[in-house]
């Protein structure tokens, strides 16, 4: 049975979880939730279930005390089996050990609800509004002020506003990653040793999983061409983005000397190492965005382009968002729905917007 409970005791609140699973940027937009609870609450015991991919930036994490990995890559590539279920259970065991006050379903979607029946936590708490009848699993919804997916609003604010129900400060955005360990200092600095320490450093990364989410390569080029000489040029990503890092750089000016490419050289903790140790990180709507939004590094620039930047975009004094104005978007659809103009909205922001802003950010002549 739902009910919908607007008033609790915050003195009976000693241990709290959070669900949110995945992706990657989702679970980053959930950190700041962590924060505002563990500010509020100093004392509490705080846990999140997290899936394999997603669980490097919470695993180790210096606000989450217990942290729960759903090894859904392992269990999806065993197929249906009696090992997978015995982990499972294995897990829920360990949760329900623990006797939590409060699970927050941040995620508001089936795979996430679906845990709920299992957890052995008397206030299961979400808000309205959820996806795939995910609020049935929850014994108290708070009515959400946005829709889950309003374009206009951000997420990292509709995910504290659970942490405010529960009475927790939410007047401070705030991320809070593990700190690298030294091989992780040292492997990075290696990379980046022969970078010129007289100039700035630009990272580019372009890749994303969505193919109208990335900007037109030819502006890619252009851009590269005007940086060339006067900033340290980095490439991340992963192998798979190989081949649309070497058609950037082919259709430019670049000679081997004028750039370093990391591509597949680094995991997602060594990124955000990279990204701690350059100026402006560079990337459209993706997980390099997110991962130098909370690292804090001295300038982000994320190109919009299919998705809304007032839903998903970083924010904030250091991060600047380059967005087409276009009747369809924020379509936020992974293949593009119009007729003619296929992912015309990538090639809207033009090259000079670009380095216009990279001129003024780096002060560069």
């Amino acid at each position: 049975m739902q009910c919908y409970n607007f008033f609790m005791d915050t003195q009976e609140i000693k241990k709290i979880l959070i669900l949110r699973l995945s992706a990657l940027g989702d679970t980053i937009h959930t950190l700041p939730v962590a924060y505002a609870i563990k500010k509020s609450f100093p004392d509490c015991k705080l846990g999140w279930i997290v899936e394999d991919k997603a669980q490097l930036f919470i695993k180790d994490n210096p606000l989450v005390d217990k942290c729960y990995v759903i090894p859904k890559k392992m269990w999806k590539k065993r197929g249906f089996s009696i090992q997978n279920i015995r982990e499972f259970f294995n897990i829920i065991k360990e949760i329900n050990e623990e006797h939590y006050d409060v699970v927050l379903d941040v995620q508001q979607l089936f795979k996430s609800a679906a845990l709920l029946p299992f957890l052995n936590i008397k206030r299961k708490i979400t808000l309205s509004g959820g996806r795939e009848f995910s609020s049935f699993f929850s014994n108290e919804i708070y009515p959400e002020s946005h829709k889950l997916f309003d374009p206009e609003y951000h997420v990292v604010k509709r995910n504290l506003e659970l942490a405010s129900h529960i009475g927790a400060d939410t007047s401070e955005i705030k991320f809070v990653l593990k700190q690298p360990d030294e091989t992780v200092k040292n492997k990075v600095s290696s990379l980046l040793d022969r970078l010129d320490k007289t100039k700035k450093t630009v990272v580019c990364s372009p890749a994303t999983t969505w193919d109208n989410k990335h900007w037109n390569e030819s502006y890619w080029s252009r851009t590269l061409d005007f940086l060339k000489g006067r900033v340290n040029i980095v490439f991340t990503g992963t192998f798979e983005d190989a081949a649309l890092i070497d058609r950037i750089v082919g259709g430019s000016s670049l000679s081997p000397e004028d750039y370093l490419n990391l591509t597949g050289n680094t995991n997602l903790e060594e990124l955000a190492e990279v990204f701690r140790n350059c100026d402006v990180v560079i990337s459209p709507d993706s997980g390099s965005a997110h991962i130098a939004w909370a690292v804090d590094v001295p300038f982000v620039v994320s190109l919009f382009s299919a998705t809304a930047e007032k839903r998903s975009a970083p924010f904030g004094d250091k991060c600047y968002v380059l967005a087409p104005q276009l009747d369809c978007r924020p379509c936020s659809k992974r293949s593009c729905q119009r007729k003619t103009d296929k992912n015309l909205c990538c090639s809207l922001v033009k090259p000079e917007q670009l380095i216009n802003l990279l001129v003024n950010i780096l002060q560069l002549g």
